[in-house]
């Protein structure tokens, strides 16, 4: 677990998760903040969306979940709104989801588990928040600080609630098989071997307080495990750790390298170091500029102190790099459209094909699509010449008209062409 930036540690951001051949593909995917009490979920929710949610130091306050969208930061996009500087900007958006702290038995309802549990369930990936602050204000749960421990607590939940998951999967499959055949009850059902082996290799897995994500599966034990048993452990997880403002300054804490080492021994991941007393220091000084400065610079200094000097180590938030993150983790990336009244980024599941692309306009887009109109956002930023306009490209070449097989690229400037004569069936 590693602090930021670390050029490494963002290459692997940007590789697609092995969890995501589980995903659902879809565009409107969430990420839900999971983790015990008092570790600072709420509070990071807080700052995540610069909404308002109760995040007081007792357990089990939040109950129901709270969802929001957080704004995906994009350079992208914002060159396209400097440059065009229309009335409407819409930028791209993560889903995200303050999910009530879980604790040890919540998989057999201690707490408020089961309906924490299943809120969990509802998402498609996880910010798994670790506390690794020492504060005698804010209690632990476990009257303790130890992220591994809490880590294993989480992790034990989930594997247990999935065997669960799995259990029902298999008298359902079972009772699905016995019908189909016009078996008698005390008959022997013969499950598929395809059925038979991915349930065991799942089992496995669960039995030993490892996630499914971990585990080595064919495309068809991949596709049974979608479609038939529904589990928590097939998400993506990033783990944000959540350090006091001085570790995150000064980029050290005891417990970073023993979580990083955990992380690998459970199936990697992307580890986040960050402070949420740091991050809700400067987000208060946000309408103060010159304070702000300050702040940041004290911070800088602080880190110099101990050695660490250079622009990676110039004090700044760490949450953008979080919900870029989360982001890329559901395998989701953007499309941009670009214009004298709107800038607006768009979020498809990677992989989508440009009718696709277009249905997330509008469905007509997609019914009538005949062709899109795409320039590459880099080729863009090279040509346009200074002019909002593609005029600059067409005349290098560069803006394409593409078909229905065309896979739309994470940043394109798409222009949809598209013809509905007739009204949709209903």
């Amino acid at each position: 677990c590693v602090m930021p930036p670390k050029k490494k540690g963002v290459e692997a951001e940007s590789d697609v998760p092995l969890s995501a051949r589980f995903g659902r593909v879809k565009n409107t995917l969430k990420m839900g903040l999971v983790g015990l009490p008092n570790v600072g979920k709420s509070s990071l929710f807080n700052l995540l969306t610069q909404q308002s949610v109760a995040a007081e130091n007792y357990p089990f306050c939040t109950i129901d979940p709270s969802e929001a969208k957080c704004p995906v930061p994009d350079q992208r996009f914002q060159y396209l709104v400097d440059l065009w500087k229309p009335p409407s900007v819409v930028p791209a958006v993560l889903s995200v989801w303050d999910i009530a702290g879980i604790i040890k038995g919540a998989s057999e309802g201690a707490g408020l588990g089961n309906a924490f549990l299943s809120h969990i369930a509802s998402v498609d990936g996880i910010f798994h928040v670790v506390r690794g602050f020492e504060s005698d204000e804010v209690v632990h749960v476990d009257d303790s600080v130890d992220p591994i421990r809490d880590l294993e607590t989480i992790v034990s939940e989930l594997c247990l609630k999935d065997l669960g998951m799995l259990d029902a999967a298999i008298n359902k499959e079972t009772e699905a098989v016995r019908k189909e055949k016009g078996l008698g009850r005390k008959a022997e059902v013969p499950l598929s071997d395809a059925f038979t082996t991915t349930m065991e290799k799942v089992k496995a897995l669960l039995e030993s307080n490892t996630a499914v994500s971990c585990g080595t599966f064919t495309n068809v034990e991949i596709d049974i495990i979608k479609e038939k048993f529904e589990l928590i452990t097939t998400k993506p997880i990033i783990y944000c750790v959540n350090l006091s403002k001085r570790d995150y300054i000064r980029k050290r804490n005891k417990w970073l390298g023993k979580i990083g080492d955990w992380v690998k021994a459970h199936g990697g991941g992307v580890c986040i170091p960050f402070s949420v007393e740091f991050e809700e220091e400067l987000w208060g000084l946000r309408d103060y500029p010159d304070q702000k400065k300050a702040f940041l610079d004290e911070c800088t200094e602080e880190a110099a102190k101990v050695g660490l000097t250079g622009p990676q180590y110039k004090a700044k938030s760490i949450l953008p790099r979080i919900i870029k993150t989360g982001y890329k983790s559901l395998n989701l990336i953007n499309f941009l459209t670009a214009g004298e009244k709107e800038v607006k980024a768009w979020t498809v599941f990677k992989g989508a094909k440009a009718p696709q692309a277009a249905g997330v306009i509008h469905t007509d887009f997609e019914r009538g699509f005949i062709k899109a109109e795409v320039a590459g956002f880099e080729d863009f930023k090279s040509l346009h010449g200074g002019l909002a306009s593609m005029a600059k490209l067409k005349e290098a070449g560069k803006y394409r008209q593409e078909g229905k097989e065309y896979v739309v690229e994470d940043g394109d400037i798409i222009l949809f062409q598209f013809n509905v004569t007739a009204t949709k069936k209903k």
